[in-house]
């Protein structure tokens, strides 16, 4: 029972002069970025039926935009956690880990460098030069969610 893990970094944001970083919003370019990551989701057959996002406001927008781009269609559970936002590696694959067992696609929606290291360790050390803004990485994973950790699946950049 295979399952994919999508680790997408939020799109772009507007900077951080003077505000909470917890409050930083899309920018103009950051909410296309969005679309057209739910658009290269949605064309490529991946359709998350779970979602785990920073509960930042950069990140719940993203997911917006993504979710919006893919279709009325898809509607995941998502769970918004300030965990997520505040994680390190171990602890992200951790929340990974306890993800419900019926889940078969998982969209996690992160920060870095957080998100590229998990990545990387998927991937490879090309992610961590490449994560830019809305990046996306897709893992085959060949195990539950429970057991999920670097050499249970095989990754690959979507977009770059």
């Amino acid at each position: 029972m295979s399952r994919t893990l999508l680790l997408m970094r939020h799109a772009r944001a507007e900077p951080g002069h003077g505000g909470r970083d917890f409050d930083r919003a899309l920018d103009d370019t950051g909410r296309g970025q969005a679309e057209e990551v739910g658009r290269l989701l949605a064309a490529r057959g991946y359709e998350p039926d779970h979602v785990l996002c920073s509960a930042a406001l950069r990140t719940r927008q993203t997911l917006d935009g993504v979710l919006g781009a893919m279709g009325p269609g898809v509607a995941p559970e998502v769970d918004y956690s300030e965990a997520v936002y505040s994680a390190g590696v171990d602890s992200l694959l951790e929340l990974v880990n306890y993800v419900d067992p019926d889940a078969r696609t998982l969209l996690v929606v992160a920060h870095n460098p957080t998100v590229a290291q998990l990545a990387a360790a998927f991937v490879g050390h090309e992610a961590l030069a490449s994560f830019a803004p809305a990046t996306v990485a897709a893992v085959e994973l060949d195990v539950e969610w429970l057991y999920a950790a670097p050499g249970t699946g095989e990754g690959v950049l979507l977009n770059r």
